[in-house]
């Protein structure tokens, strides 16, 4: 697979290092600003070089890739991984979950009173 002289689409790159699975579901991601390059807000049109540092908004967590070489086509994942370097920070620790209220089987059902304490007592 050659690749190209210049630039490439970003949709495209995004899509051809397998960070999305289709070119439209990168092309929305774009317009809808999940993907910056180089700190600015991308369009699906907008053109990535080699060296440029491209921001994806992926599963509630932003990755951050710079582009070591261009495609054109989805490849593998063992080519695409040749094309980028992952500059990502690490993801936040996992926080902590308190357990959920038990309630004694046979205890019924809880009052308003105790149906509200449960409430407050999970957060919500």
């Amino acid at each position: 697979m050659s690749e190209p002289a210049g630039a490439v689409r970003v949709d495209a790159w995004v899509w051809g290092v397998r960070l999305f699975t289709t070119r439209s579901a990168a092309a929305a991601a774009c317009r809808a600003g999940h993907v910056r390059v180089n700190g600015d807000r991308a369009k699906p049109a907008t053109p990535v070089r080699v060296g440029d540092e491209v921001a994806v908004h992926l599963a509630a967590r932003d990755v951050v890739y710079e582009v070591t070489g261009l495609l054109l086509k989805r490849a593998s994942a063992t080519v695409a991984a040749q094309h980028y370097l992952d500059r990502s920070p690490p993801p936040p620790p996992r926080e902590f979950v308190a357990p959920v209220a038990q309630r004694e089987r046979g205890a019924g059902r809880p009052t308003k009173r105790e149906r509200r304490e449960i409430d407050r007592w999970r957060g919500r």
